[in-house]
C-alpha cells in the first residue's frame, strides 16, 4: 500500500521535494543507528552535534524558524516534505535538540525579547541542549500546582524545588524553567517563567532509570539557585500564559515529524506481516491479521491528515486548539496499538531483544521496547485522562467535574 508522500500539494512542490530528497539522499549518514548502544553517551551527544550541523549548513535544522534567526522559514507545505523525505531515508531524529529548536524557539519568540533571542536563538544553532523544568512530583498533569518558588532579591531570584521527567537535563546547557513567583495568588497566576542556567551552583540533575532500561528522564533538585532577572521571559506571573506557547509547540508542529515516524513504523510492520508465518501460511493470509494491519494502515492515513489540519490551524490562528488534545490522545494510543501487533507478529524473539539503539526513536523494531516505551506517551504532554476532560469540556461541550470540597 503506497501512500506515504501524498500529502502535500504534489504539483507546486514537485521540484521541491526533488532537491530535499537530491540532498537527504546525499548526506544522510548510512548505517548510523546501528554505531550507539543504550545510553547517551559522549558519542552519541558528539554525533547529534555533528548532524545538527550538517542539517544547518543544508539550510534544514530548524526549517520552522523564520530566517532571521538562522531557520529556513519554510512554508507548513514545504515543511511537510521535508519531514516526509526525512523519514523515508531514516534521518536521524535531533533527538538532543527537540526542546531547543521547538520548546524554546516557540517560547522566546512569543514571550521573549531581542535581547534574549539574541542570545540564545544562535547558541542553540551552535549545538546548546535545552530542557523543560515544567513537572513536579506532585504537579504532573495538574501543572499549576507546582510549589517549585522564586522569590526575587535585588537582581536575581533564588529558586528552590524540585523537577521531575526533565528528558535530557543531565547534560543539558539549559531549561525551560516555570516557578512560583506569588504563593498569594489563584494558582495560574502566581506563576513566572524562566531561563535557567544548568551549571548555576545550586543546580542537580538526577537520572532516572526506565523500564526499557534507558534513563531519558531525570528529577532536577534546586537549591538557593540563582537566576539574573535579566532571564525571567515577560513579565513576572504571567508565566503560565507564556507556557501555553511552548506546549503548543509540543502539540503542533512537532506532531508533524511523528506522523512521519509513525508511517515509517508501520513500513516496518508491513515488512514484519510479509516475513511472518502463522501455522506454515504467510501472516497475510491470516484474516485475523489482515483486519487489523488494514485498520492500522487506515488510522495512521487519518492521524497524518488530522496532523496537517492541526498544524494549519496553528500558523492561521498563531496557537493549538482542544483539537491538540484529540490528536495527542489519538497518537498515543494508535502508537500503543501498532508496537503491539509488532509484539504478537515478532512472537518470543522480540522479549530477548533488551537494548534498543539511543538513537531510536519510539519506533525501532525492538518490538516489545517500543511497546513498553509508547506507555510515556500516555502520560507526556499531560495524561490522556486529562485530555478526554478537555475533550468533553472544550470541544463537546458537557458539564464541568464537580471539584471536590
Amino acid at each position: 500500500m503506497e501512500y506515504r508522500a501524498t500529502l502535500s500539494t504534489p504539483d507546486d512542490l514537485a521540484d521541491f521535494r526533488a532537491t530535499v530528497r537530491a540532498w537527504a539522499e546525499e548526506h544522510i549518514p548510512t548505517g548510523w543507528e546501528s554505531r550507539f548502544g543504550g545510553a547517551v553517551d559522549e558519542g552519541f551527544r558528539a554525533f547529534q552535534r555533528e548532524w545538527l550541523q550538517t542539517l544547518r549548513d543544508g539550510g534544514y535544522a530548524a526549517p520552522h524558524w523564520a530566517k532571521e534567526w538562522g531557520g529556513g522559514g519554510y512554508s507548513l507545505a514545504e515543511q511537510i516534505v521535508i519531514f516526509e523525505e526525512f523519514s523515508r531515508l531514516n534521518a536521524p531524529p535531533l533527538r538532543n535538540y527537540f526542546v531547543a529548536l521547538n520548546h524554546a524557539y516557540a517560547t522566546l519568540m512569543h514571550a521573549g525579547n531581542d535581547e534574549q533571542r539574541k542570545r540564545h536563538l544562535p547558541a542553540i544553532l551552535d549545538g546548546e541542549v535545552w530542557c523543560q523544568g515544567f513537572s513536579e512530583p506532585e504537579a504532573g498533569s495538574d501543572l499549576a500546582a507546582l510549589r517549585t518558588r522564586a522569590v526575587r532579591k535585588g537582581d536575581v531570584y533564588v529558586v528552590n524545588g524540585q523537577k521531575v521527567w526533565s528528558s535530557r537535563a543531565a547534560f543539558a546547557d539549559r531549561c525551560l524553567l516555570l516557578a512560583r513567583t506569588d504563593p498569594d495568588a489563584p494558582k495560574r497566576h502566581g506563576i513566572s517563567y524562566f531561563l535557567l542556567d544548568m551549571t548555576s551552583p545550586g543546580v542537580e540533575a538526577r537520572t532516572i532509570r526506565q523500564a526499557t532500561g534507558a534513563a531519558e528522564f531525570c528529577e532536577l533538585f534546586l537549591t538557593d539557585v540563582e537566576i539574573p532577572v535579566i532571564d525571567l521571559v515577560g513579565e513576572e506571573n504571567d508565566g503560565w500564559r507564556i507556557a501555553q506557547s511552548t506546549l503548543s509547540a509540543e502539540r503542533g508542529l512537532a506532531q508533524l515529524e511523528l506522523a512521519e515516524r509513525m508511517a515509517a513504523a508501520l513500513s516496518m510492520v508491513e515488512e514484519l506481516v510479509r516475513e511472518t508465518t502463522i501455522d506454515g501460511r504467510s501472516a497475510i493470509e491470516d484474516d485475523a491479521v489482515r483486519e487489523q494491519l488494514v485498520t492500522l494502515e487506515t488510522e495512521v492515513i487519518l492521524f497524518r491528515r488530522l496532523c496537517k489540519r492541526m498544524v494549519s490551524d496553528l500558523v492561521r490562528r498563531g496557537g493549538t486548539g482542544p483539537e491538540s488534545s484529540i490528536v495527542k490522545v489519538f497518537y498515543s494510543e494508535l502508537l500503543q496499538r501498532l508496537m503491539a501487533f509488532g509484539v504478537s507478529l515478532a512472537g518470543l524473539d522480540t522479549h530477548r531483544l533488551t537494548v534498543k539503539p539511543v538513537s531510536a526513536g519510539y519506533e525501532s523494531g525492538r518490538w516489545m521496547l517500543d511497546y513498553i516505551d509508547s506507555f510515556a506517551w500516555v502520560i507526556a504532554g499531560g495524561t490522556n485522562e486529562i485530555q478526554r476532560t478537555l475533550i468533553g469540556e472544550r470541544v463537546l461541550g458537557l458539564p464541568r467535574e464537580p471539584v471536590a470540597s
